[in-house]
C-alpha cells in the first residue's frame, strides 16, 4: 500500500524586504507543523523579501540569503521534516549566454530559485523558475533551457515548479517523464495579475485559474500537487494555499486556505490515489510507449548534449 504523508503548507502576509520577520514567520509555522506531524513542509515564493524589485534593497539582498537557506538546513534537521523553503532570489556572476535574458543593468544576474531539504538538513535538489511572468522579466533571468530534474527523496518523487510556470503544461510533462509524482509549486500570486479589462470580466479571474488548472494538471499527469502561495487583504492576495490529487482535488477537511489566512494547514497526501489514477488513465503508460505520438519531445530533451565540465 502507498504511503500517507502529512504535508503542510504554509502562508502569511509576506513583508517585503524584511527578511529577518519573514524568516521568523517561517520557522514558527514549519515548527508548528512539525509538531502537528507533517513531513513536508512548503513555503511561497519570495518569502523572504516579499516582490519590492525596483528597490535598491530587492537586489542587495539577494546576496545575503545564504545564511537563511542554511538555517532551513539546520531546522529541517532540527525537526525532522522535509522543506521547501518558498523560493530565495540569488544573485550570480551574469554568463555572456544569460546577459541578453536579464534585463536590469548590474553586475550579476538575479535567480528565482526553489530547494528541496530533506529531513537530515541536506539539500537533495534545486530549481531555477523558468518561465518568468511578465513583470518580473525586467529584473530576473530565467532558467531557460535547463532540464526539468526530479529528486528522489523520502516522501517520494519530487518535481519543483514555480507559480508562472503552472501555465505551462510542458513543464509537467518534462517532470513526469522522469518519473515526478509529487509537484511542488512555491508562488506568490494575487488577484490583480489578472489586467482590469479581465478583472471586469470576472473580478474572480485569477483565482479559477489557480483552482481549474490545478485540478487538471493533476488528472492529466496523475500527480499531486503542492501548491503554497502568499496571504494577506483579500482585495489583492488570494492565499488558496492547498495540497491536490486526482479525483479528489483539493484534500483535508479544509481544503485551501483562505486569502488573509496565515499559518500552516496540514492534509494527508495518500499517494494511492495516484497508483489509483494511473491505473485508470494510463497517462504515464501511454507517454512511456514506443508509439506514443509527442515522443520527440522528449527525444529531443533526452539527447541533448551534456554540458562540460
Amino acid at each position: 500500500m502507498a504511503p500517507v504523508h502529512k504535508v503542510a503548507v504554509i502562508q502569511w502576509h509576506i513583508k517585503n524586504l524584511d527578511p529577518e520577520y519573514n524568516h521568523s514567520q517561517a520557522v514558527k509555522y514549519i515548527t508548528s507543523a512539525a509538531a502537528d506531524g507533517a513531513t513536508l513542509a512548503v513555503l511561497p515564493e519570495y518569502h523572504l523579501c516579499g516582490w519590492a524589485p525596483e528597490s535598491p534593497d530587492f537586489y542587495k539582498q539577494a546576496f545575503q540569503n545564504q545564511p537563511y537557506l542554511d538555517a532551513y538546513c539546520r531546522l529541517a534537521e532540527k525537526l525532522h521534516i522535509n522543506i521547501v523553503p518558498g523560493t530565495i532570489i540569488e544573485a550570480e556572476p551574469k554568463d555572456p549566454a544569460v546577459v541578453a535574458t536579464n534585463e536590469t543593468g548590474k553586475d550579476h544576474a538575479l535567480y528565482n530559485t526553489a530547494y528541496f531539504i530533506s529531513s537530515s538538513g541536506q539539500i537533495l535538489g534545486k530549481y531555477r523558475k523558468k518561465n518568468i511572468w511578465h513583470p518580473e522579466r525586467p529584473h530576473l533571468t530565467s532558467s531557460s533551457t535547463d532540464p526539468h530534474e526530479v529528486v528522489d527523496t523520502e516522501i517520494g518523487k519530487i518535481g519543483m515548479l514555480i507559480c508562472w510556470d503552472l501555465a505551462f503544461p510542458e513543464a509537467f510533462r518534462e517532470l513526469i517523464a522522469k518519473g515526478a509524482e509529487i509537484i511542488i509549486i512555491p508562488t506568490y500570486w494575487g488577484k490583480h495579475d489578472a489586467n482590469e479589462e479581465a478583472l471586469k470580466l470576472n473580478p474572480d479571474s485569477e483565482k479559477l485559474f489557480i483552482e481549474s488548472t490545478l485540478t487538471s494538471r493533476c488528472f492529466e499527469n496523475t500527480c499531486a500537487i503542492v501548491f503554497a502561495n502568499a496571504a494577506g487583504p483579500a482585495d489583492f492576495y488570494l492565499g488558496m494555499s492547498r495540497v491536490v490529487v486526482p479525483f479528489i482535488g483539493p484534500v483535508g477537511s479544509k481544503k485551501s486556505m483562505e486569502a488573509e489566512e496565515e499559518g500552516a494547514m496540514v492534509v494527508d497526501l495518500d499517494l494511492s490515489v495516484l497508483n489509483l489514477a494511473e491505473e485508470n488513465y494510463k497517462v504515464r503508460q501511454d507517454m512511456a510507449s514506443e508509439g506514443w505520438y509527442y515522443s520527440y519531445r522528449h527525444d529531443a530533451v533526452d539527447k541533448r548534449p551534456a554540458e562540460k565540465a
